[in-house]
């Protein structure tokens, strides 16, 4: 893997993407639940069965975004771990490694249950919490090199690379 001082464009736009994405799944999500229910009870429809469809469709693009984003880390690079305490640079790593199990293991699960395991739908839903927090660690960590560091490491994922 190549060490580079920020991310690409690509590697920026693919950031956030999988941001907007993934939001849409926590705040929207619900609506698949009673979708997959209505249809495991063989009920109509409920209401918001497009936003259940929506899911569905959203997952496979967060599937394939995290996989092109995952190949250019591997081609492009990535900009060194920010300076940091023993801890702090292993409480990096360990979040960006959840969130890319996170983000490949959630859809492949959400795939999984609707057309072949219904049981794994109860795995998939669980997934929620823990998005919440790598999310809410994440953001802390960023605002925190921002802030109270000052070292710009926000901008890596704002400001392209030159």
């Amino acid at each position: 893997m190549i060490a580079r001082q920020g991310y690409s464009a690509v590697q920026i736009g693919l950031h956030w993407l999988i941001v907007l994405l993934v939001l849409f799944q926590l705040v929207f999500g619900e609506s698949m639940a009673e979708l997959f229910r209505a249809e495991l009870r063989a009920e109509p429809l409920p209401a918001d069965a497009a936003l259940g469809e929506a899911h569905i469709w959203v997952g496979f693009a967060i599937l394939a975004a995290v996989a092109l984003r995952l190949v250019l880390r591997l081609v492009q690079g990535a900009p060194p771990p920010a300076e940091g305490s023993a801890f702090t640079r292993r409480l990096a790593a360990a979040t960006h490694i959840l969130f890319y199990v996170l983000l490949f293991a959630v859809p492949i699960l959400g795939i999984l249950a609707y057309w072949w395991q219904p049981e794994l739908g109860e795995v998939h839903e669980l997934s929620k919490p823990a998005f919440i927090v790598l999310i809410i660690l994440h953001v802390a960590g960023a605002l925190y090199h921002q802030f109270v560091k000052r070292d710009d490491v926000l901008m890596r994922m704002i400001r392209p690379a030159s």
